[in-house]
Parts: C-alpha cells; sequence; structure tokens
C-alpha cells in the first residue's frame, strides 16, 4: 500500500480536511492517521468551543462526524473523571491528548466461557502526555481512562473508524459485562438534548 505523503496540520480545521482526504479509503492505515493527529500542535484557541465540561462525569464532544466514516470528538474529563473498563466495538480508537495527562489502563478480555468469575487481568498501564497519540481496538485488548490530577482537567482529542453507538463495559472485580449506548454531550458546539438514558461510559 502506498504511503501517502505527510501534510502536517497547523490548525484543527486542517487536520480535519486531511482525516476527511484519508478515510476516503477503505484501507487505513493506522500508522499513518496515529503521525497525522500526534502533528498536530494543540492550540487551545482552535478546539476551546468544543471543549465541554461536567461537574459529575466526563463528556463527549462531537466535532465532525467524517462523512459516515469516522467520528471526531473532544472529551472533557474534571478532576477525577474517568471511564469504565470497555471495548470499542470492532473500531479503530485513535486518543489525543490536547491539554493535561490521562492514565489508560490495559486489560485482557475476560474469559467468556470461564465458569470462574474473578479479578479482571492488567496488562498494562501508561501515562498519555500532551499531543501524544494512543492507538487501540478489541484486539489489543479493554481499556479503562482516567484523569487522576486532583487540581488540573484534561482534554483528549478521540477519532473512532468506523463510528459505533454502543460499546460493552465491564466490571473489574467479576468481568461482567454491559452494553451501554453511547451520547454526545454536545454536538459542533452545541448542547444537545438532555437524554435520561445512563451513557458515557466509555470514551
Amino acid at each position: 500500500m502506498e504511503q501517502t505523503e505527510v501534510m502536517k496540520p497547523e490548525t484543527l480545521d486542517d487536520l480535519i480536511q486531511i482525516l476527511h482526504n484519508i478515510f476516503e479509503s477503505d484501507c487505513i492505515n493506522v500508522e499513518e492517521v496515529q503521525n497525522i493527529m500526534e502533528s498536530y500542535e494543540s492550540k487551545p484557541q482552535e478546539w476551546m468551543r468544543f471543549a465541554k465540561f461536567d461537574q459529575y462525569r466526563y463528556t463527549r464532544n462531537l466535532v465532525d462526524d467524517g462523512n459516515g466514516k469516522f467520528n471526531l470528538m473532544i472529551l472533557c474529563w474534571g478532576e477525577g473523571h474517568g471511564s469504565s473498563i470497555h471495548d470499542h466495538t470492532d473500531s479503530h480508537c485513535f486518543m489525543k491528548m490536547l491539554q493535561g495527562q490521562l492514565k489508560e489502563t490495559l486489560f485482557e478480555w475476560p474469559d467468556a466461557h470461564s465458569k470462574s468469575h474473578g479479578n479482571m487481568v492488567q496488562k498494562s498501564q501508561r501515562i498519555l502526555q500532551e499531543n501524544k497519540v494512543a492507538y487501540i481496538n478489541d484486539s489489543i485488548g479493554l481499556h479503562r481512562v482516567e484523569n487522576g490530577s486532583h487540581t488540573e482537567c484534561a482534554v483528549s482529542l478521540h477519532l473512532y473508524s468506523p463510528p459505533f453507538q454502543n460499546c460493552q463495559t465491564f466490571d473489574q472485580r467479576t468481568g461482567h459485562r454491559n452494553t451501554v449506548k453511547m451520547t454526545f454531550w454536545s454536538k459542533y458546539g452545541e448542547r444537545t438534548p438532555f437524554e435520561t438514558t445512563v451513557s458515557q461510559e466509555n470514551n
């Protein structure tokens, strides 16, 4: 497969346009997407209008719907906010730090055929630093993402391809799984109508 020349996006709008061009193809080069997202240098004045915080939980804020090929969103993590352990519904997941730091903990899939239920197996843990990009899919494992700071908020830019509306969350102590519906706190900078469903259990 040909490697397209890496263009450095100077702005968030540049990044979105380049991503649209990349995802016109049905064959996605993970390394290429990762490099493009990493080469964008976070500028708060460009993404601040999408960054909506909630006092009680992290928020998912849609930035671009990628012509149905991907969703690009900004997640806002208040002090101490975190996700549950979750999968990514057979999608690619790219996560770029725009501000602050997040801790990612990777887990093995629980054995669905095992009669014994116990603590889920932790594979690794790392701190995601500003402007760096992490990647995960279901073959790599499950993860939980947390803002461990009690004084600083964190903001991350996520790309999911293909987009998904549901995912599975997992109980760390038992491996028990639940299916949850994904919702957006805002779309394109505007607050979405309040939904009564419990959601935002993944990122």
